[in-house]
């Protein structure tokens, strides 16, 4: 841990407009999953912090103050929807040696032309600017853009030549965003998708997956759209929606909802989390620190739903119509139509399973919270004397 708070962040580099506002806290490195983790913590006791809970932020001088205590290993500033600012961060794009940034991040950072300081790891870049988020999309590759609901690590060392304020960049942060956040279309046009009717999966969106953890390059709204017409669409919805019908506590839902969500955003944690917030299941305990590792509700919620699903979203290319807009009469069935119905039938299977896996596993949910309450019983009967 740093020795002083000069160490952990540069006060005066800070600028005014977030040195001014309530909205900071402390974070320290805890191991999660065997990797580093920053965990907020609440400038001056020590407990854990919320991005999304006020009560648990303090002004800047007293975060600066309780980190220079050398109890906490920085500070850090959540970002609101009652504010304008938007974070932008740039991972694992700058040589610590030479403090030369990768032809990427050096685009993102002349374009945005706002407050950019040095990560704490001297690997990355924070930009902060004013402004609002042109699309649903926060992260794709080693890019990030946060507006709320979320807090960054704050260290003041700021990069030559970068203002030394927050600036209002709106049109800046709409051009960084199409380049490297928007969803990549697929333009090329084929024979057979010139034949599509209208209504037609051809020529749309380019889907790439990834093992757990990589990016399904759908926007939400089409991800959203696509788990709700898949076959156990209907259970989805009804957990979209909020319904908590057939499980025995909300918390069993929301584990079945982040299965589902595991399996679309192949196994994305930050989009998953994204959508849940969106969700009717979402309540003030998706926050709550509820683990010794300083682990929320909903971050372990995540990591189980992940760690049960052995399926992920693994689309096939569609060329060409849907296989539910082929005309069972036709004589003549083209092969991108084949492959489109091979492809849906694919897909059906895979969400057959996945069903069948959350059923298993709110089956195990239910057992458990049976043996609970028969422990809870005999508990009672020893506390209760016999008459």
């Amino acid at each position: 841990m740093s020795e002083g708070c000069e160490t952990l962040v540069d006060a005066d580099a800070i600028p005014e407009g977030l040195r001014s506002r309530e909205q900071w806290v402390c974070w320290r490195v805890k191991e999660r999953d065997g990797k580093d983790t920053k965990v907020p913590v609440i400038p001056g006791d020590g407990d854990f912090a919320s991005a999304t809970d006020a009560e648990t932020w303090r002004s800047f001088g007293t975060a600066v103050q309780y980190a220079g205590t050398r109890e906490a290993d920085g500070v850090g500033f959540v970002f609101t929807e009652e504010d304008s600012f938007v974070g932008v961060d740039l991972d694992d794009c700058r040589d610590p040696d030479t403090g030369l940034p990768d032809e990427d991040a050096q685009d993102i950072v002349v374009t945005l032309e706002s407050f950019t300081e040095v990560s704490p790891s001297g690997t990355g870049f924070h930009v902060i600017l004013q402004g609002e988020l042109p699309g649903d999309r926060s992260r794709k590759g080693s890019v990030e853009m946060y507006e709320t609901a979320r807090f960054f690590t704050m260290t003041g060392d700021r990069v030559e030549g970068t203002p030394a304020t927050v600036k209002q960049r709106q049109d800046a942060l709409e051009e960084v965003y199409e380049a490297y956040l928007a969803p990549e279309t697929d333009t090329t046009t084929s024979s057979e998708s010139t034949n599509a009717s209208p209504g037609d999966d051809a020529g749309g969106s380019k889907t790439e997956v990834t093992e757990s953890g990589g990016d399904v390059d759908l926007s939400d709204e089409e991800l959203l759209e696509r788990a709700q017409n898949a076959s156990n669409g209907e259970k989805f919805e009804r957990l979209w929606r909020g319904s908590t019908a057939g499980y025995e506590s909300q918390s069993e839902a929301d584990m079945a909802l982040c299965c589902l969500l595991a399996f679309w955003t192949g196994g994305d944690r930050a989009r998953m989390d994204e959508l849940f917030r969106r969700s009717g299941l979402i309540r003030e305990k998706w926050d709550e620190v509820h683990y010794a590792d300083g682990s929320t509700y909903g971050e372990k919620t995540i990591e189980r739903a992940i760690s049960s699903t052995s399926e992920f979203y693994e689309p096939d290319s569609y060329t060409g119509m849907e296989a539910s807009t082929v005309d069972s009469g036709s004589a003549e069935v083209t092969d991108s139509n084949s492959q489109a119905g091979r492809s849906d039938a694919h897909l059906a299977e895979r969400n057959r399973l996945l069903s069948e896996r959350i059923d298993e596993l709110e089956t195990k949910l239910e057992e458990k919270e049976n043996r609970i309450k028969e422990l809870e019983k005999n508990v009672e009967k020893f506390r209760t004397p016999n008459e």
